[in-house]
C-alpha cells in the first residue's frame, strides 16, 4: 500500500465500512418496499408512484435548510442519528406485518421519514469527506465511495430480490434495519471533529448595518448563499441540471418497474432485483474507469464524450420484455448507469473542489435538493402517467429524458476543462509530504 494512500486514513476506512453497510440495507429496501406494496397490499401504479415520491420528497421539503443545519453540526453525530432513525423505521415494517396491522399508510410514513433521515446522512457524509481525506485525495475517495455504492446496488438489489422470494418482502426488510444499525455502530469509531465554523456572509443589501455578518446571520441568508454558489456558477449549474434530468429519467422508469415485472411480464422478484443489479454493475464500471479515462482525455472531455456516446442507450430501456428484449433493455440500463458512475466520480469531485469548506453542507444540500427533488417529481409523474397513458408510454418518456440529460454539461464550459480547480496548488502544497496517488495530470478541460 502506498505510504500516502487514503486507505491508511482510519477515519476514511471507518466511513467507508459504515457506508458499505448502509448501502447494502438501502438497496435491499429499494427492492423490498415497493414489492411489499404491490404483492402484499395490492398497490397499483398510482400508489407505487406515491410511495416512491414520498421516499424522496424530504429533499424538497427540508433539503435546503438541512445544508445550513449540517454546516453548524458535528457531522459524526448527524450520521449516527440518521442511521439509528432509519433502522427503527424499517424494523417497524416486519413487526406490524407479523402483528397483522401493516397498511399502505404505514409504508408511506416510513418512506417519508426515512427520506428525512437520508437527507441528513447524505449531506453529512459528502460534507465530512473532504475534511477526512484532504482535497487532494477527493477524486480517489469519491471513486471509492461511488464504486462502493455500485457494489451495493449489485449485491443489495440482487440479494433483495432473492430475500423477497425466500422470506417474503416484509421479512426481507429485517436485513435493511440490521444494516443501518450496523452502520450506526461502526460510525461510533469515527474521530470526533468540531462543528464547522461558518464563514462570514457579506452584507449585500443597501443601507443599514454595513460590514459583514457572521454565518449565524439567519437561516434564510445561509440557504440563499448556498443557492447563489451553485446556481450562479456556470459549471455547477450545468452539473446540477444534468444530474436532475438524469434522476428524472431514471425515476420515471424505476417507479413502474415493480408493476411491469410482477404484473405485466409475470416475472419473479429475483428478476427485478437482477435487472436493477445490472445498473449497479454499470455504475461500478463507470466509477472505476472515471479516473484513468479522465487522466488521458481530461475531465471535461470525459464527461462530454460519455454523454454523447452512451446517453442515447437510454432509448433501449423501454424495449423491456420477454426473451431478447429483456437483454436489450438490460444493455441500455447498463450503459446509462455506466455514464452515471463516471458522472458521480468526476462531477462530485469537481463541485467539492469548487466549494470552500464552510459552504460544503449548503452546496451538497442544494445539489441534493435539485437532484433528489427530481426523483420526487419523477416518481409522482411516473405514477400519474402510468395511470393516464400506460406503463409503456411512461417508459419511453423516461428513456428519452435519459438520452438527452447530458446536454447541459456538454454545452457548458465543463467540456473544455482539463483538470480540477487548484490542482497545481494542491500538488505544490503536498509535494513536501511525498507523492499523492490522486495528483492529476495536465489533460483537457476548463471554464
Amino acid at each position: 500500500m502506498h505510504p500516502h494512500s487514503l486507505w491508511r486514513t482510519a477515519d476514511f476506512r471507518t466511513l467507508f465500512a459504515a457506508t458499505a453497510l448502509a448501502q447494502l440495507g438501502t438497496n435491499v429496501g429499494y427492492v423490498a418496499v415497493p414489492l411489499i406494496a404491490v404483492k402484499a397490499l395490492d398497490a397499483g401504479p398510482g400508489q407505487v408512484g406515491v410511495l416512491a415520491t414520498l421516499s424522496t420528497l424530504a429533499f424538497l421539503l427540508i433539503g435546503l435548510p438541512a445544508g445550513a443545519w449540517v454546516d453548524r453540526m458535528r457531522h459524526r453525530r448527524v450520521l449516527i442519528v440518521a442511521d439509528l432513525v432509519k433502522a427503527a423505521l424499517y424494523a417497524s415494517i416486519p413487526l406490524t406485518w407479523w402483528l397483522g396491522g401493516l397498511t399502505l399508510w404505514q409504508l408511506y410514513a416510513v418512506a417519508l421519514l426515512t427520506g428525512c433521515a437520508t437527507v441528513f446522512f447524505d449531506v453529512g457524509s459528502q460534507s465530512v469527506l473532504p475534511r477526512l481525506v484532504g482535497r487532494g485525495h477527493l477524486v480517489q475517495a469519491n471513486a471509492a465511495v461511488v464504486g462502493l455504492m455500485a457494489v451495493g446496488n449489485v449485491a443489495g438489489r440482487g440479494a433483495g430480490g432473492l430475500l423477497v422470494q425466500l422470506l417474503t418482502a416484509p421479512f426481507a426488510i429485517v436485513a435493511t434495519a440490521l444494516s443501518h444499525l450496523g452502520s450506526a455502530l461502526r460510525l461510533i469509531g469515527l474521530r470526533r471533529t468540531p462543528a464547522p465554523t461558518p464563514e462570514p456572509i457579506a452584507d449585500e443589501g443597501g443601507g443599514g448595518g454595513g460590514g459583514d455578518r457572521s454565518g449565524g446571520g439567519g437561516l434564510g441568508a445561509q440557504i440563499a448563499e448556498g443557492l447563489r454558489h451553485v446556481l450562479g456558477n456556470r459549471e455547477l449549474r450545468a452539473l446540477a441540471l444534468t444530474g436532475a434530468l438524469t434522476n428524472l429519467g431514471f425515476q420515471l422508469v424505476n417507479t413502474l418497474l415493480p408493476v411491469l415485472f410482477v404484473r405485466e411480464l409475470g416475472l419473479p422478484a429475483g428478476a427485478l432485483g437482477l435487472f436493477w443489479a445490472v445498473g449497479g454493475v454499470g455504475t461500478l464500471l463507470g466509477s472505476r474507469g472515471a479516473r484513468p479515462i479522465a487522466a488521458r482525455l481530461g475531465y471535461g472531455r470525459t464527461l462530454g464524450l460519455a454523454g454523447v456516446c452512451v446517453a442515447p442507450a437510454g432509448l433501449l430501456v423501454p424495449l423491456i420484455g420477454h426473451g431478447p428484449w429483456l437483454f436489450a433493455a438490460g444493455a441500455g440500463w447498463l450503459l446509462v448507469s455506466l455514464k452515471t458512475g463516471m458522472d458521480n466520480v468526476l462531477g462530485v469531485s469537481l463541485r467539492q473542489r469548487m466549494t470552500p469548506d464552510a459552504l460544503l453542507g449548503r452546496m451538497n444540500a442544494t445539489f441534493r435538493f435539485l437532484l433528489t427533488g427530481a426523483l420526487a417529481i419523477g416518481s409522482a409523474l411516473s405514477g400519474l402517467l402510468g395511470e393516464l397513458v400506460g406503463l409503456r408510454a411512461t417508459l419511453w418518456f423516461g428513456g428519452a429524458v435519459l438520452a438527452v440529460a447530458f446536454l447541459p454539461v456538454f454545452l457548458s464550459p465543463i467540456r473544455t476543462r482539463r483538470r480540477l480547480p487548484d490542482a497545481e496548488a494542491d500538488a505544490e502544497a503536498e509535494a513536501s509530504e511525498g507523492p499523492v496517488p490522486t495528483q492529476l495530470p495536465a489533460q483537457p478541460r476548463q471554464a
